[in-house]
């Protein structure tokens, strides 16, 4: 009788295991849920500033993705790589108005939110510097001569 017991403490156990599991799974459906649509939306602003982009400087659309991305000369200039990639991209980009995360994802930075926020600060040090124009809450230019 002795195992009786036992054996419902088990059943308890893993009812409870099992419990806990649903809550953890369920709220990973929802976190991925969540993720899911800000890729959607994020997916959109990219689309659309590419075809900005391709509508101002024109080249032949297999172009784009190797001259955005490509990496800039080493010019021995104290700044990193990346403010060099930004300011090449945005020679490229004339007076498009553009997000942190669009550009971000241009030159291939935008798999994480560190390095969409890596991009977003070395934008707003080129703003502080005068490299690059702030063109409203959120949204950066080529700086206008």
């Amino acid at each position: 009788m002795a195992s009786v017991p036992r054996k419902a403490r088990s059943v308890e156990h893993t009812a409870e295991s099992l419990q806990d599991d649903l809550v953890r799974l369920e709220a990973q459906r929802q976190a991925l849920e969540r993720e899911l649509a800000a890729v959607m939306a994020h997916l959109g602003s990219v689309q659309r500033a590419l075809g900005a982009l391709q509508a101002v400087i024109r080249p032949p659309a297999s172009a784009v993705p190797a001259d955005v991305t490509a990496a800039p000369a080493d010019t021995g200039s104290p700044y990193g790589r990346l403010t060099e990639q930004i300011m090449d991209f945005f020679e490229r980009s004339g007076d498009t108005e553009v997000r942190a995360r669009d550009v971000a994802a241009a030159l291939g930075r935008d798999g994480d939110s560190g390095s969409i926020n890596a991009v977003r600060s070395t934008l707003d040090r080129l703003v502080g510097t005068s490299r690059v124009d702030r063109a409203g809450r959120g949204l950066y230019r080529a700086r206008r001569s």
